[in-house]
């Protein structure tokens, strides 16, 4: 009955279309006629009512207009300009084993400055982003501000402010930044699982520098994975849109007509570097799970099964020499994996995760990264022939079921960076007694005002011997001024110096 449903009303729509379109035409050409016998250049006609000739049919088979102006006014306010600047580097060697730490200080306030003392041109990259709550939290894409020294935000009244990294995600391509405004418009994300092929949607941000672009597609496909994230442990599994995206979309809203989040808009499919007839967004579901870790724990906590998928088609059917079901081939079983230790085997074909088909190894991949180490995911396979059902605890990527809280401070938000605690066996290593290692660096103070990189171990700050993270938030917590870091790099010699003014009321 309600197939029947449907179609009646789908009738029912193409006769009103079909019907208001062909008044519109007998008056149209009444009108030329009536004007064939003026001699006027041109008419002009005021105040004509225009009428809305689309329709659609929402889930319990209503029909109503298909206007896109009530969803464009709901979200617009919602979709930030980003600007990320980078400086080039001028080339200046590095500062290492100084006996005297103040060179280094005063030698880096010419910074960027080439020997002639030429200032280098900085390098400008822009994207979209998504308010998602009144305390200024933005979504975007992590390549819209990685490698960046700083990220400015502008919102549609064209106010800009200054944004802080609270975490990056690059599995996921995902970042999540922060502004201090008042009286910000959001946008609410819902659950991705329940759009549907063929559904209208809306994409929203700032292509080719033109800023607060709307356009109007549908939904192509879902779960599509386009291997253009490079990270070891990406997770691809796209919904795919036909509605027109361009470069300076990265990171901006795909919503349905009821002006709520589906998904960030991350990459396109193209030959000539623009539109070309799909884009690609990261489901809601994964942008919520991301900026909840990164706002309870500081860093993403990705559950791992520990295989090696393949999504079953007749060509790998026919290679393995097993009857074709609709699944994802199980290739490879890590050795002491979560999926081992349940009992998964090579050649099993997962069928379900907790309840949920899999028919790709993208929407399996897109299930499990919605999970945190230690969940417990129901997995049902087909073993030759024969359902098993098999219940797998999730690990994280060292292979245990720990959580990875980092700690959260303004502070440590502000230098732009993510810091561990080496282990006893790392310290023996570098000769030393312990330190805080920088493992990742995104926009902040350290990357604008040093030249650091990734791995650096802090051993000392201001000459304090620092050996733990809780250490170098308790010492920079609240300061003012400059600030001298002193540490070591694993597998070269010598100390390191780098040296960075400090403002805390940013």
């Amino acid at each position: 009955m309600t197939h029947l449903k449907k179609n009646r009303s789908k009738l029912t729509v193409y006769f009103f279309s079909a019907l208001i379109a062909l008044i519109v035409s007998l008056a149209a050409m009444s009108l030329n006629k009536n004007e064939e016998s003026k001699n006027t250049a041109a008419v002009q006609v005021v105040d004509v009512p225009s009428k809305k000739v689309l329709y659609t049919a929402d889930n319990e088979g209503n029909i109503k207009p298909l206007d896109f102006t009530e969803t464009t006014d709901k979200v617009l306010d919602a979709v930030v300009h980003i600007k990320s600047t980078k400086t080039a580097s001028s080339g200046m060697a590095e500062a290492r084993q100084l006996p005297d730490p103040f060179r280094e200080f005063f030698g880096d306030r010419f910074k960027g400055q080439s020997p002639e003392g030429l200032q280098p041109m900085p390098m400008v990259g822009t994207g979209s982003g998504v308010i998602i709550n009144e305390k200024g939290y933005i979504v975007t894409n992590n390549h819209v501000i990685e490698n960046a020294d700083e990220v400015e935000v502008t919102l549609y009244n064209n106010e800009s402010y200054k944004a802080t990294v609270i975490g990056t995600d690059p599995s996921t391509d995902l970042a999540l930044l922060q502004i201090k405004a008042d009286n910000l418009k959001t946008m609410a994300l819902i659950n991705s699982d329940d759009v549907e092929v063929g559904e209208w949607v809306l994409a929203v941000g700032n292509p080719l520098g033109l800023n607060s672009t709307v356009t109007a597609g549908i939904v192509s496909a879902k779960a599509r994975n386009i291997n253009i994230n490079k990270d070891k442990f990406a997770v691809e599994s796209f919904i795919q849109t036909d509605a027109a995206i361009n470069p300076g979309n990265s990171g901006g809203a795909l919503v349905n007509l009821d002006g709520n989040l589906i998904g960030i808009n991350t990459a396109i499919a193209s030959r000539t570097g623009t539109y070309n007839g799909y884009g690609f967004a990261v489901p809601s579901n994964i942008v919520t799970k991301v900026v909840e870790d990164l706002l309870k724990y500081g860093t993403v906590q990705r559950g791992m099964l520990g295989v090696t998928i393949r999504t079953m088609d007749s060509g790998l059917a026919k290679e393995k020499r097993v009857d074709f079901v609709k699944g994802v081939w199980v290739e490879n079983v890590g050795e002491g994996s979560a999926a081992q230790k349940a009992g998964i085997e090579p050649g099993d074909i997962i069928l379900e995760a907790n309840g949920k088909q899999t028919l790709t190894s993208p929407r399996l991949q897109e299930i499990i990264a919605s999970k945190r180490p230690g969940d417990k995911v129901d997995i049902s396979i087909n073993r030759e022939g024969k359902i098993k059902e098999f219940e797998v605890v999730l690990q994280n990527t060292q292979g245990t079921t720990d959580i990875n809280k980092k700690e959260k401070k303004e502070v440590l938000n502000l230098l732009g960076a993510d810091f561990e605690t080496i282990d006893k066996e790392m310290a023996k290593k570098l000769n030393i007694d312990g330190g805080v290692q920088v493992v990742r660096l995104y926009p902040g103070q350290i990357r604008k005002q040093t030249q650091m990189r990734e791995g650096f171990v802090i051993t000392h700050i201001d000459g304090k011997k620092v050996e733990t993270v809780a250490e170098v938030a308790e010492i920079l917590e609240g300061k003012q001024g400059g600030v001298m870091l002193e540490g070591v790099y694993d597998g070269q010699p010598g100390k390191y110096y780098y040296a960075f003014g400090l403002d805390n009321s940013f």
